[in-house]
């Protein structure tokens, strides 16, 4: 699709500053635009960019001085960066926009269907599922029996979902996720073999959430294992059987929840986090990337770091003596020497 910068300027409450009828098909950085394309510029760092792209319209702000002549069109925003971040939403919103059933899928007869769907080729839809309106279900997918969808909904290529899940409003998964598969419980045996724990219960994704790729989030032994209202994961992540993640936390890649522990609201875990089981973290807790949680945090607001995870500024203080520790080893070696010496001459 192509828009004209006036198109644009309307859009984004903005002033045209050239050709307000060029017009543009694609998005690009300021460092590599080209003809027919639409940039920005937010950071003083690419400045020297704007006066050699070849973008044909770049949004900056309002207070930006040229210092050159530019052979783009402007279109001057309050904010170049907020400003790009709904064309994009726009663009996004374009490129997804799909609907219908493509042929071959399978749709169970007593599976309930919305409205304005999407259903992509190979996608299986098993028995008394429920798919609310204006859902996008991508090729490849696989939503088990009895499982609950609500409205606005986007499942990428290759997710699964098993049965008896219950999926929430305007909730993404993305590609290769898991949902519901099987907690790993398994009851140990005299000869030192295991036997398989039967997980019966599912797993609850409230309104808002969104799932990276890859990540994997296990069914409840008994109950549910729940992500509460706007919570962010990123791709990669395992998350056990019977865990609850408050609403509004937010997790990168590779972290793992171990089972039965309860993560509170608005919690902000960076990568490779690890969390032993049936432990509870306090709201607003924050915990840098590969940090080693082994026990409950209970004071809210708090920033931790480390294996096992300490407050963070303890763990800073920390990694100064570690770092220091080749000097004060060398300086003991000199003061064992003195002492020798003193030894020595008191003899």
């Amino acid at each position: 699709m192509q828009f004209t910068a006036q198109d644009i300027s309307l859009l984004l409450n903005g002033t045209v500053e050239g050709d307000g009828a060029v017009t543009v098909h694609q998005l690009a950085k300021i460092e590599e635009g080209t003809e027919g394309s639409l940039s920005f510029l937010a950071n003083p760092k690419y400045e020297q960019y704007l006066y050699t792209t070849n973008a044909s319209v770049v949004i900056v702000n309002n207070d930006l001085q040229l210092t050159a002549p530019v052979k783009a069109t402007l279109i001057r925003v309050e904010n170049a960066y907020s400003a790009f971040s709904v064309l994009l939403e726009q663009y996004n919103t374009f490129k997804l926009n799909k609907k219908g059933i493509e042929q071959p899928c399978f749709i169970h007869p007593s599976a309930q269907i919305g409205t304005d769907l999407y259903i992509g080729a190979f996608a299986y839809i098993g028995q008394d599922a429920k798919i609310g309106n204006n859902c996008k279900i991508y090729p490849n997918v696989n939503i088990s029996d009895n499982v609950t969808i609500g409205d606005n909904v986007t499942l990428f290529s290759g997710v699964t979902i098993y049965f008896d899940c219950v999926i929430g409003n305007n909730v993404i998964i993305h590609s290769g996720a898991v949902i519901g598969s099987d907690g790993f419980g398994f009851a140990p045996n005299p000869d030192g073999s295991y036997t398989k724990v039967a997980q019966i219960g599912n797993v609850i994704l409230e309104d808002d959430v969104e799932v990276g790729s890859n990540t994997t989030i296990d069914r409840a032994t008994m109950g549910s294992t729940i992500i509460r209202k706007g919570v962010k994961l990123d791709n990669l992540i395992q998350i056990a059987h019977n865990v609850e993640i408050g609403a509004n936390t937010v997790i990168a890649a590779q972290t793992g929840i171990s089972g039965s522990t309860k993560v509170g609201e608005n919690v902000i875990m960076g990568g490779q986090v690890g969390l032993v089981g049936h432990i509870t973290i306090a709201n607003r807790s924050q915990f840098q990337a590969q940090s080693g949680v082994s026990r409950s945090v209970t004071e809210e607001g708090k920033k931790w770091a480390g294996t096992p995870a300490v407050p963070y500024n303890a763990n800073m203080r920390s990694n100064v003596v570690i770092s220091r520790l080749p000097e004060l080893e060398k300086r003991i070696n000199e003061l064992e020497k003195i002492i020798q010496e003193l030894k020595k001459g008191s003899q």
